[in-house]
């Protein structure tokens, strides 16, 4: 079980002297501005380039936000909240995305099915859509990394393994167990029971839960470290000065304004939205990709430059 933010403030801070930063640390924070910076220059419609970074310039990553990023805007504006706003089709339709999490296999399964909904669902008729695809390309995004699921569900196909996981919660009533949870950690619980996901799988997917009506709690209460994430804390710190990785990014949240001011950094927030957990682990995941290149010495925890 990942250790959940129940921890105060007072208990890490009181501990912040130990705490011991590389160069990655401020980093951190500038890649985290500039990043936000280009987020808010597309928007206005300003023309490429958008940085002078030429790392930023050349690579692809995630906005600061995650709520902000394409694949995250897409599932809130055209899965959650498009269709049957019954707790058993969001659900459906959020686990369905998610779990392939990706854009071109949605609309495709849109395309060639009319309408997603667990009601007129067959899993013949899924199956053969996802498998001519497949036949034809990629169908998962390279996000997650899930096991085939073969030694839970049987197929040597995981699309079709994929479906049968979400017919089991169907059938378990997973959606109506969630929206009875007292907690985003108890909703992260809940799915631990499933196979073929893992843990930060599991509090990703929580997070793409809580976009719905389905829930509604704070996002910051709760957080799981990634692997990337992990590696990003290793090259940002020394020493976490006792702290676990989840307490360190409870420390990136908290003191976010103090170290934008330390550095001289002009942070333009999401209107007004500060950073939470979900935002600064993935921003630990990012500079860990980040610093592959601006910082090639730097060491994290999977020893993966």
């Amino acid at each position: 079980m990942p250790q959940s933010l129940t921890v105060s403030k007072m208990h890490i801070h009181s501990r912040l002297k130990r705490v011991k930063t590389t160069v990655v640390y401020e980093t951190y924070w500038r890649f985290a501005a500039e990043r936000q910076a280009i987020f808010f220059k597309r928007i206005d419609g300003v023309p490429f380039p958008w940085t002078s970074d030429p790392i930023l310039s050349r690579y692809k990553f995630t906005n600061a936000y995650r709520a902000s990023d394409r694949v995250s805007q897409y599932l809130i504006r055209n899965v959650i909240y498009q269709g049957d706003s019954s707790i058993r089709e969001v659900f459906f339709r959020i686990m369905l995305f998610k779990l392939f999490n990706r854009i071109e296999t949605w609309k495709l399964l849109e395309e060639q099915l009319e309408e997603i909904t667990f009601e007129d669902y067959s899993f013949e008729k899924y199956d053969e859509v996802l498998t001519g695809a497949l036949a034809r390309g990629r169908i998962f995004s390279g996000a997650y990394i899930m096991p085939s699921g073969m030694g839970a569900f049987g197929s040597h196909r995981k699309h079709r393994n994929i479906l049968r996981l979400v017919e089991k919660m169907m059938k378990d009533d997973v959606p109506e167990k969630i929206t009875e949870a007292e907690s985003m950690q108890k909703v992260f619980e809940i799915l631990q029971n499933y196979p073929m996901i893992g843990e930060f799988l599991k509090y990703q997917l929580a997070t793409d839960i809580n976009y719905s009506e389905m829930t509604n709690f704070s996002e910051m209460d709760f957080v799981v470290p990634g692997p990337g994430a992990r590696d990003g804390i290793k090259k940002c710190f020394d020493s976490l000065g006792g702290l676990n990785e989840a307490e360190i990014i409870r420390f990136m949240a908290d003191r976010q304004e103090e170290e934008f001011n330390h550095f001289g950094l002009n942070f333009k927030s999401l209107w007004s939205r500060r950073l939470h957990l979900i935002d600064c682990q993935n921003l630990f995941c990012e500079v860990d990709k980040y610093s592959r290149l601006a910082h090639p010495e730097a060491s994290g925890k999977s020893k993966r430059r």
